[in-house]
């Protein structure tokens, strides 16, 4: 797949970005090394994880996806060539978007990604009890210095990031250059008609998280199925008529495309004003073969699929 470029970047990227929230957690450390290799023999280059992965697991402090990353490209010599976004804000140890805590974060991050910059450096959540003003100041001193190239938010509200874009250019600051909200097939309303408008009026990308439904749009869940995944418990909300229903249609341009179901569903999101690449995560390499490459929808498929879940 061809490469694209980030607007507002000299960001070359692969059209998938593949997330790293799993390295550490559901994929171990050789699990995760494999899905790795196997996604740069596809040119992929786009990976995005964040200090918090996976401190919810038993065992795990957070910044264990970095680490697994990190050791990744040094034993690889690769780094020039990964574009590698990571988060702050989530982390019990590193809350929250103060200057102080940007600051120890970042180096936090450095450590244990074994890199001196990081590409894209998300505010992970909105921290209201934080001026602007401070949160932006922090970021820009970073991209000054070095250490990050880019900004971006996540978890932004439209209303809270077109004030963020407006503080930034009144001081001159660097600015957001993405969104990285919840955003799918069956999640739609919220990014579309609160932060898209935003996006478009920017001109900045939107990469959305959760591009899958939590697995929920990999087809792998039927009605009246048991599935074993540490994801199950957070599909229940799909799971009915209209849920089946768009696998039914996924399944159906699947076969058409000679693909998955999951290449469909992504083709999808791809195809939607203001998304430059979805993020999608895979356990396994198997996984991994099913995502990597969208389906070339038509513009009438593409409708298709939005006239059934608008």
């Amino acid at each position: 797949m061809t490469h694209i470029t980030l607007n507002k970047t000299d960001l070359k990227v692969h059209p998938l970005c593949l997330g790293g929230n799993v390295f550490g957690w559901s994929a171990d450390e050789a699990q995760s090394i494999d899905v790795l290799n196997a996604y740069t023999e596809y040119d992929g280059n786009f990976i995005d994880t964040a200090d918090v992965y996976s401190e919810w697991k038993e065992g795990n402090t957070g910044h264990d996806s970095e680490r697994i990353l990190g050791k990744w490209m040094k034993e690889r010599g690769n780094r020039s060539e990964i574009i590698i976004a990571t988060k702050v804000a989530k982390l019990s140890a590193r809350p929250g978007l103060s200057a102080a805590n940007i600051n120890a974060a970042v180096d936090d991050s450095l450590r244990a990604l074994q890199s001196d910059y990081i590409d894209i450096y998300y505010a992970h959540e909105d921290d209201p009890t934080v001026p602007l003003h401070e949160t932006l100041a922090a970021f820009d001193a970073l991209v000054k210095s070095g250490k990050v190239r880019y900004i971006a938010a996540s978890n932004y509200s439209g209303a809270r990031l077109a004030e963020a874009l407006e503080v930034s250019k009144s001081e001159g600051f660097a600015s957001f250059i993405s969104l990285q909200n919840h955003y799918n097939l069956l999640e739609r309303s919220e990014y579309e008609n609160d932060a898209r408008p935003v996006l478009e009026e920017a001109g900045i990308s939107g990469i959305p998280y959760f591009g899958l439904a939590r697995g929920f749009l990999t087809g792998k869940y039927r009605e009246g199925a048991s599935v074993e995944s540490v994801r199950a418990a957070g599909v229940s909300a799909y799971q009915n008529e209209r849920g089946y229903t768009v696998i039914s249609l996924l399944e159906k341009f699947a076969k058409i495309h000679g693909t998955t179901i999951s290449a469909v569903a992504l083709g999808w999101l791809a195809a939607q004003p203001t998304i430059a690449t979805p993020i999608a995560s895979a356990r396994t390499v198997e996984q991994l073969h099913q995502i990597v490459n969208f389906a070339p929808l038509s513009s009438e498929e593409v409708a298709e699929l939005s006239d059934l879940t608008k």
